[in-house]
């Protein structure tokens, strides 16, 4: 099978009902698999086998919906086109609603200002109502044909058969029968639902402003350097290999590697420090941070939509198009609520007429106004727009959530188990103590392990090289080299066995750990030190005890994560005494030491048959098992690692306080959601009673429905002001 992932640019729709008509016609397609269009950004996600089906089928498949659509494609050029195109929109949203409503004045100060029912003045009503009724408003005749041919109905089918039947009525009283005209009823509810639709699409705008901030961020051009010569060229056009100069104020254009210069870089974009970082030849660079004090050359590593900036915005794109678990709820309300407020605008025109003996016109307009107050488009929103403000949010702080359903998930977390080396500890380990036994010195000791360790790629080894360089130690050859995962190292130095590793190394080899041994390992260990055990010939001739500091972060947040009711529980492959030393120091609730990498994914399983939502947070290459079994897995990138397949957040700025930030974060956007769904539901809940009652004009209750909408938006926008 060959699975194809895809986005579509989506135009036409008006609600949610519109998205779900689409997403039902996509999905009929053979091959497709899934099918996800979302009503707040525009977008359709579509993952489809490419033998089967091909681009063309599903974009016919959206234009026989009644929509239409267009592929999107990778690059920053397309990206800020979209951004354009929803700007176009916005623009041509206020200019139908300037236009509605000049047209509209004159009839509301003919019939209600000047109380004008003479024929001429009706003349001139119905003329003026005809342009907004069919020029204005003709999309939602087109909208309404469009659900009419998939035999469904949305928001459109209610503002085209509201404002008909008050337009067609007053049409029939001026030219054919006698009676009251309602074009103000017709031109207003037009002209206030297009304004709704223009303040709509003017929040909707704002809720995705972090795309365009981060569209922003990338240089136009970058200066290569081809033959010698300075040559300015558009960042679309360089290659990996091309050699860039960067002056001191400009933006590094791509991700690259340094071969001249020295400066400092503001990486704040990606790291959130403002304090700028020293840069020196081999040091990789950023594409779109900044250079400040020197002149670098550098060579290109990665470019396009290979960069971190890339990889941060698709992530942004892809969590803000993908729908949370919790829409389902709204998608089956959806589906059943059109044709149910159609029922009870019937109803209530029947109740009316028959049984309060109201005349044609009142029970016309009192059904009317049931149609147009109902409105579906505050449901389809109230999901959504939260979410991509919420994610939105959460990249300017260096948090990338990959889609709705992880935001969901963060909100439900009980447990986070952390991984200790790079997550809890600072990840760069030095030697601390150097302890020699049977009448061998500490530079041998540390000779004979470092000349081991020179062959393995574990963070200890790279302590014990380090102090070996130090004191300018040279290393000997090593034969026979094994690693055991957990365990440790051998391999045969001068002929003679050595082994470097843990008590269980040791045990492994029928090497007894006991006495002196044992109690300065245990003396090192409850000072929180991993002590490795150094044997040649089957003889312990040292002890080595490497120290990794706690972050300074670390005790902080995971006090906070207490504070809000989380358990905390640190897994690493350190002896109990060392791993229960920094679990005190840093205040953790559980520890689980000794654990193979193999069996953390067991332990995170364990948790959960608890019955608890566990999340776990490491680095993503060593944890990914354990990060993908988790409930929600969350990767400490350092701003390098942003594609780790195996979080479903990832935390750029490799700060732990942001853990708790992404779970304050989707707690937030949960209750802005929920906040959203009880308002919308609420409003049509009272609303078409209210209207059904005949208690309001129907071009007020066009006028309300749309304000639900906004009302929606806004208060999603909110979440921009919360502090994390």
């Amino acid at each position: 099978m060959s699975k194809i992932k895809k986005e579509y640019q989506i135009s036409g729709m008006d609600c949610a009902s519109c998205a779900l008509t689409i997403e039902k016609s996509l999905k009929k397609l053979p091959g497709v698999s899934n099918a996800n269009v979302n009503f707040a950004t525009e977008k359709a996600n579509v993952e489809y086998d490419g033998k089967k089906v091909d681009d063309d089928h599903i974009l016919k498949s959206v234009e026989k919906s009644g929509y239409k659509a267009i592929t999107i494609e990778a690059g920053h050029d397309m990206e800020e086109k979209h951004e354009n195109a929803k700007e176009q929109k916005t623009i041509k949203e206020r200019n139908s609603f300037i236009l509605s409503l000049v047209f509209s004045i004159p009839i509301v100060v003919l019939s209600m200002v000047l109380m004008d029912h003479s024929f001429q003045s009706r003349v001139i009503q119905s003329l003026l109502a005809a342009i907004i009724q069919f020029y204005i408003g003709f999309r939602f005749y087109k909208g309404a044909f469009a659900a009419l041919r998939n035999k469904t109905a949305n928001m459109d089918t209610l503002v085209a058969i509201g404002t008909s039947a008050a337009f067609f009525y007053s049409i029939a009283t001026t030219y054919f029968i006698q009676g009251d005209v309602f074009y103000e009823t017709s031109a207003l509810l037009i002209t206030f639902i297009v304004l709704g639709k223009w303040l709509e699409s003017r929040t909707k705008g704002k809720a995705s402003e972090s795309i365009k901030k981060l569209l922003h961020l990338q240089a136009k051009t970058a200066l290569v350097l081809k033959d010698g010569k300075e040559v300015e060229t558009p960042i679309e056009t360089v290659v990996v290999g091309d050699v860039i100069l960067v002056r001191p104020g400009e933006k590094i254009p791509v991700d690259g590697s340094i071969t001249d210069g020295y400066s400092s870089v503001d990486e704040s974009m990606i790291s959130g420090e403002s304090i700028p970082v020293e840069k020196k030849v081999g040091d990789m660079v950023i594409g779109a941070t900044i250079n400040k004090t020197g002149t670098l050359t550098f060579k290109a590593v990665k470019v396009g939509k290979d960069t971190i900036l890339s990889g941060i915005i698709k992530i942004v794109e892809e969590a803000q198009g993908q729908k949370a678990p919790i829409q389902k709820f709204v998608d089956t309300v959806s589906s059943y609520f059109v044709p149910t407020v159609m029922g009870i605008a019937a109803v209530t025109f029947l109740v009316w007429y028959f049984g309060f003996s109201a005349s044609f016109a009142d029970a016309l307009l009192t059904a009317t106004a049931v149609l147009v107050i109902a409105c579906p488009c505050a449901l389809g929103l109230a999901t959504p727009t939260a979410i991509i403000v919420g994610t939105g949010k959460g990249a300017q702080n260096g948090i990338l959530i990959k889609n709705g359903e992880m935001l969901e998930v963060a909100n439900k977390i009980e447990t986070i188990v952390f991984d200790k080396t790079g997550t809890l500890t600072k990840g760069k380990p030095s030697v601390t103590d150097i302890m020699s036994l049977n009448s061998v010195n500490e530079n041998d000791v540390l000779l004979i392990a470092a000349s081991l360790e020179k062959k393995s790629e574990h963070p200890l080894a790279a302590a014990i090289i380090s102090e070996a360089e130090k004191e300018k130690i040279a290393l000997k050859g090593v034969s026979d080299f094994n690693a055991i995962v957990g365990k440790g190292i051998y391999g045969t130095i001068d002929n003679k066995q050595i082994l470097v590793g843990t008590r269980r190394l040791m045990k492994n080899y029928d090497i007894s750990v006991v006495g002196k041994v044992s109690d300065e390992m245990s003396k090192l260990e409850n000072q929180g030190k991993t002590v490795v055990l150094v044997s040649r010939e089957k003889d312990i001739i040292g002890l080595i005890a490497i120290a990794d500091e706690p972050k300074n972060t670390s005790k902080e947040a995971i006090s906070e994560l207490q504070n809000m009711g989380i358990k905390t529980v640190m897994i690493t492959g350190d002896n109990t005494k060392t791993a229960r030393a920094i679990a005190k120091q840093v205040g953790i609730d559980l520890v689980l030491a000794e654990v193979l990498p193999s069996d953390k994914a067991n332990e995170i399983e364990k948790l959960q048959k608890e019955g608890k939502k566990v999340a776990m947070v490491g680095d993503g290459i060593n944890d990914a098992p354990a990060l993908t079994k988790a409930d929600l897995g969350i990767a400490m990138g350092a701003g390098t690692d942003i594609a780790i397949e195996a979080g479903g957040i990832v935390l750029i700025k490799n700060d732990i306080r942001d853990v708790v930030k992404a779970i304050k974060l989707s707690q937030a956007t949960f209750s802005k959601i929920k906040q959203n769904l009880f308002w919308a539901l609420f409003y049509n809940s009272i609303g078409i009673p209210i209207a059904a009652l005949g208690l309001l004009r129907a071009e007020f209750a066009g006028l309300a429905m749309a304000l639900s909408s906004v009302s929606v938006v806004v208060n999603s926008l909110l979440l921009k002001r919360k502090k994390l």
